[in-house]
């Protein structure tokens, strides 16, 4: 039986749509591509900020058509092939364009080893704390739920507020922490309509950093219309969503 999720808008619109019209030619390196999730959106940010070429592909996730699988087993966007070998997992892709395209700027990632690793101690507090409270928050559906989900997701973006140097992680240099988190603030709006976010209760300048991630002009070419991704949301809202993330949260599991 077709799930709901499945009947998605088949292919990116506004900003989007005009940077997927301009990567339609053969390269080496193939983005498969989910235009609706904010984990795609972050390789896209980074082919994008990068300048790498890249030949675009639509994928829609639900209905795991057989080469899709070939590529990535676990059914998921985003993905890629790279010299017709396949790899996926977002902060993993990232990493490896920095590496297989070392001399595309920006560098995403430091290059003294200490403050490299210190930028994936916020790339990991991003996954494994700010993303995780969005999300609950995103499908929490008591006004109880909503309200602690909602001070976690709070106080999560105020460590990493506390350690952004501005107007960036790492100061004037955008990087893979911006990276890892400019799609969900891109998204705020919805939990800010829906769930009673206001972006200033976070404090510690989360106002001014995230506003200089929402208007990053790889992040607004890579943003789709409002009314295509309301309608992605309004599932996650009423909590009936089934995509992997959403299954993985009402299950008590990590994300995906």
């Amino acid at each position: 039986m077709a799930i709901p999720d499945e009947n998605i808008h088949p292919t990116a619109t506004g900003n989007a749509a005009k940077v997927v019209a301009e990567h339609q030619a053969k390269q080496d390196l193939v983005f498969y591509s989910g235009w609706f999730c904010p984990f795609n959106q972050r390789v896209w940010i980074s082919l994008e900020e990068k300048g790498i070429l890249y030949q675009y592909k639509e994928v829609n996730p639900y209905r795991k058509e057989k080469h899709f699988l070939d590529i990535n087993p676990k059914g998921l966007v985003p993905a890629i092939e790279y010299q017709g070998k396949a790899l996926y997992e977002s902060l993993v892709l990232c990493e490896f364009l920095e590496e297989a395209y070392p001399n595309y700027e920006p560098r995403l990632l430091p290059v003294d080893p200490f403050e490299r690793a210190h930028a994936r101690l916020w790339i990991d507090h991003t996954s494994k704390t700010i993303i995780p409270s969005w999300h609950r928050l995103l499908q929490a559906q008591s006004i109880e739920q909503q309200d602690a989900a909602r001070q976690e997701l709070y106080e999560a973006q105020r460590k990493l507020a506390q350690q952004v140097k501005g107007p960036y992680f790492t100061g004037k240099e955008f990087s893979l922490v911006d990276v890892a988190n400019a799609p969900w603030v891109a998204r705020e709006y919805i939990l800010a309509e829906h769930r009673g976010y206001d972006r200033a209760q976070v404090g510690d300048g989360w106002s001014e950093y995230a506003e200089h991630l929402a208007t990053r002009e790889s992040v607004i070419k890579t943003t789709n219309d409002k009314d295509k991704l309301q309608v992605i949301y309004d599932r996650y809202l009423r909590d009936e969503a089934q995509s992997e993330v959403a299954k993985a949260l009402r299950a008590g599991r990590p994300l995906p």
